[in-house]
């Protein structure tokens, strides 16, 4: 059983750590407003992992075999978010752009609950979480795997991506990359940008 938690972290550990939606929708949060605000964004990050996981142990794979429908919708919706959240940020680079480079950059917060949805969302329409949790994570929850060792891996699954993001929160809203942020934004926006909606696009095109 050790060895099973141990891969499974590990495993997760690399599945975290490559950039994708998540990641890019936290350090732009941490960099651009406040670490309070992309701490909000993780709490949503981790919700959706809630349900990701929960409806892989239940068997998440066998689920899409049987129901392509439900597959392509999820597919569709997801890459549909993400496109508009690369337009915003865009939008957002846009404005940048046309602002007076010499006044004073002016954080504007989302209203309470806005960042925790993105982050919610972001996570759910993450075509990451769905190659992942329908596949990789499957191989590992058989049927041989007993209903503890599902709790066990359930709540390794939920804190490890708890932490890990923290811990981009944490790296990214420190006063040196704030100050690098708002040298960049509109440039770190565009990026993150064309990136979202890149993400999105292939879901769809690739459903």
């Amino acid at each position: 059983m050790l060895i099973l938690f141990l891969t499974v972290a590990l495993v997760h550990l690399v599945a975290l750590m490559s950039p994708g939606p998540d990641f890019f929708f936290v350090s732009q949060t941490a960099a651009s407003r406040s670490r309070r605000e992309a701490m909000m964004g993780v709490v949503g990050i981790s919700l959706g992992i809630v349900i990701w996981a929960g409806v892989a142990l239940m068997g998440l794979h066998l689920i899409l075999q049987k129901m392509a429908w439900l597959h392509q919708i999820i597919t569709v919706g997801g890459g549909l978010y993400l496109c508009w959240m690369g337009w915003q940020l865009l939008r957002s680079a846009k404005a940048k752009k046309i602002a007076n480079a010499d006044a004073e950059p002016e954080v504007k917060l989302a209203p309470r609950g806005r960042t925790f949805m993105r982050g919610f969302l972001t996570n759910l329409s993450n075509p990451k979480a769905v190659i992942y949790f329908g596949s990789v994570f499957s191989l590992f929850v058989g049927d041989d795997v007993g209903s503890a060792e599902r709790w066990g891996l359930f709540v390794l699954i939920v804190m490890e991506t708890f932490v890990w993001f923290s811990l981009v929160a944490m790296i990214f809203a420190l006063p040196v990359m704030r100050r690098g942020y708002q040298r960049l934004a509109r440039w770190i926006d565009g990026v993150a940008g064309v990136l979202f909606a890149g993400f999105g696009l292939h879901l769809i095109i690739s459903r």
